[in-house]
């Protein structure tokens, strides 16, 4: 395959940064999105340019640090994350354009690379359960109904990559919000500080500056993990719980 790059290069947090358009040859259709650009980075550094610098960890789809938008998609054109998107998903001779998450709340640090501190310090003001519970207890010691139990694992199978922020034309966080939430308030051992964790966490949520959600759905179509919608709701219901239990 041949294909047409149009790449964000950004220098530093303080820099203007612009697009720059690379050719790239003889890419197997079976090239992962980011070994497509392992291959861009060798050609640079052959010829004595500086490389494209983009975040990846785990290449498994699991960590989340691989977030792209491409052709103005988070992830690309398959739900999936970036490192799990394949060029068969491409057509020969395509252009594309490559981006950093856009979000205030996700500033760049260079060309590809974004701050996701924000989201850390979110799951920092109350993602957490804070009680001493000793060593771990038999699988069967404490009794989860079956549909909850199977709701909080599919809550926390969210990995916090940031394409629901980056898809999302407000940059809200509240699918990631919600899907921790969810994930704690779904166990038993969560109750103690479910009221607490949801006031905290969306206070941080908003002062990080993400954006409020309304309800456009974007953030649950990127999502590579399809989390569900019915994660907001469950923030919105524990949060207006905790408020008029603050009145």
């Amino acid at each position: 395959m041949r294909l047409t790059l149009k790449i964000w290069r950004q220098a530093g947090p303080q820099d203007k940064g612009g697009f720059e358009t690379y050719a790239v040859d003889e890419i197997s259709e079976d090239m992962s999105f980011l070994e497509m650009l392992d291959e861009l980075n060798e050609q640079l550094q052959d010829a004595g340019q500086e490389p494209v610098a983009f975040d990846s960890d785990c290449r498994e789809g699991i960590c989340g640090m691989c977030g792209l938008m491409i052709s103005g998609q988070a992830h690309g054109p398959e739900v999936t994350t970036t490192c799990q998107l394949h060029m068969r998903s491409f057509r020969d001779g395509e252009e594309i354009t490559v981006e950093p998450w856009r979000a205030s709340a996700f500033p760049v640090i260079r060309d590809l690379v974004v701050d996701r501190g924000a989201f850390d310090r979110i799951i920092q003001a109350g993602g957490f359960i804070s009680v001493d519970t000793g060593a771990a207890p038999d699988a069967a010691a404490t009794q989860v109904p079956k549909v909850q139990a199977d709701r909080a694992f599919d809550s926390a199978t969210c990995i916090g990559c940031g394409a629901c922020v980056a898809a999302c034309p407000n940059a809200s966080g509240m699918l990631f919000l919600g899907s921790k939430i969810t994930h704690l308030g779904e166990l038993p051992q969560g109750q103690a500080e479910r009221s607490a964790r949801v006031v905290d966490m969306v206070a941080q949520h908003d002062h990080e500056g993400f954006g409020g959600c309304t309800n456009i759905g974007e953030c649950a179509a990127s999502c590579p993990k399809e989390i569900p919608l019915d994660v907001i709701s469950q923030l919105n219901k524990d949060l207006r719980v905790a408020s008029r239990a603050r009145r």
